[in-house]
């Protein structure tokens, strides 16, 4: 049964990216939002930084944590479908094409950089010396 739901799953997946890509041809990317996008990306890794070392920082006290683990998850967490998705929903005008096209920077950014580096980084990370 719990087969059934991963193909589910991967199904929908495949068709929200489709109809992702059918999206984000009907609109322009102007240079505005291409600088707010990529400007976002360090904010965005700083602001999720910050929340998991809180997080560490009251679980440290009654925890042994491994001691990369909070730069792993920073740069582990991927952005992706939902943020899309949400950005599609809003209601149709100049900001909605701002948010859609900063939040699909975002996403591609952390596709193919974070997604594909991040083996490397635990690698880097967990080597002993």
């Amino acid at each position: 049964m719990g087969d059934n739901w991963l193909l589910i799953d991967e199904i929908l997946n495949a068709v929200l990216f489709v109809l992702i890509g059918i999206e984000v041809l009907a609109f322009a990317f102007n240079h505005m939002s291409l600088a707010v996008g990529f400007v976002l990306i360090p904010i965005i890794l700083l602001a999720r930084l910050t929340s998991i070392s809180l997080l560490f920082g009251v679980l440290r006290l009654k925890e042994t944590l491994t001691r990369h683990a909070e730069w792993i998850l920073t740069w582990g967490g991927l952005r992706g479908a939902i943020s899309v998705a949400l950005a599609l929903a809003l209601p149709p005008g100049d900001i909605r094409d701002t948010i859609l096209t900063v939040t699909y920077i975002i996403v591609v950014f952390s596709i193919l950089v974070q997604g594909l580096t991040l083996g490397k980084l635990i690698q880097v990370l967990t080597k002993k010396p």
